[in-house]
């Protein structure tokens, strides 16, 4: 199967620099319409230019593709309107958002300052919110979307010093797995891209021999896999060197404890086996949840 974006519109956020170029220049030369946001700032948000931006939109004109520019920041709903009015106008559909756009404000959290915490949330989790609402009405009214977040192993997994930047990314996740139910029956897939790649956001953690196989290309296949006709829906693709795998949340099956028997003494007792992965599922919905609880009480 040949995948190709014709006559489709796309929206990457972040798009000046790093993945966000990677991304915007593989959908283009595949066939797409581009948006290309960045706000142009330093990696901690500060600052402004629509300079990169620019740069990656004359390369699309260049190959014969079509792009237009926006400096818009995600953080801000107006700015973001007015973006996706733009895009509107100019092409009266979007059928692709990328949320890349994405700050870092490292510190261990003992040494962070609440004003980075929140800012970091606003970028990365609000952002996405921001573009996700601008386009969701559009989407629904062509039916017809896909969008992507951008999540990453630290808001999986954890990573010293960046408890901002974990609770975001995990907090995209939870974003996503609510937005695949909503937009179904109107064809709009929502799935979450998990990238390992070297760009300015990875300088001075990762040694020089592994930085060459940490690709911004190699992210950018999982992410167009992600977003075309055949697209799955609801999952989390981790990316990097070459190296494409999945992350899913499991429940276990869990243990049943009688009224009488509810106490925390016996929770601890029965810690190894509350976590025996025998017989563990990937629920899709929350009230499975409660809805396997209430089965084993009943049998219990």
């Amino acid at each position: 199967m040949k995948i190709d974006f014709n006559n489709r519109v796309a929206i990457v956020t972040g798009a000046g620099q790093g993945l966000g170029r990677s991304h915007a220049l593989a959908l283009a030369a595949r066939g797409a319409k581009l948006v290309i946001n960045d706000l142009g700032g330093a990696a901690d948000g500060t600052g402004g230019s629509k300079t990169l931006a620019q740069e990656v939109a004359d390369l699309i004109i260049a190959d014969g593709g079509e792009a237009i520019v926006s400096g818009a920041n995600v953080a801000k709903a107006d700015e973001v309107d007015a973006m996706v009015a733009e895009a509107m106008e100019k092409w009266g559909r979007i059928d692709i958002l990328v949320n890349n756009a994405g700050i870092l404000r490292d510190k261990s959290f003992s040494k962070m300052d609440i004003a980075d915490f929140q800012t970091v949330v606003d970028v990365h989790l609000m952002g996405s919110v921001n573009c996700t609402k601008a386009v969701w009405e559009i989407m629904k009214a062509q039916n017809y979307g896909r969008i992507v977040m951008t999540t990453s192993s630290s808001g999986m997994y954890g990573n010293f010093g960046q408890a901002n930047y974990g609770a975001a990314k995990a907090a995209v996740v939870g974003f996503m797995n609510t937005l695949c139910i909503e937009g179904a029956k109107y064809d709009i897939r929502v799935n979450a891209l998990a990238p390992a790649a070297h760009t300015r956001m990875t300088e001075g953690l990762i040694p020089p021999d592994a930085l060459k196989l940490l690709t911004p290309e190699s992210v950018s296949a999982g992410l167009l896999a992600l977003v075309h006709d055949e697209a799955p829906n609801r999952i989390i693709l981790c990316a990097g060197a070459g190296g494409y795998a999945r992350t899913i949340i499991y429940e276990t099956d869990g243990i049943f404890l009688p009224p009488e028997d509810q106490t925390p003494e016996n929770v601890m007792a029965a810690m190894e086996k509350i976590g025996d992965p025998v017989g563990q599922v990937e629920f899709t919905q929350g009230f499975q949840q409660s809805q396997k609880f209430v089965e084993k009480a009943m049998k219990g």
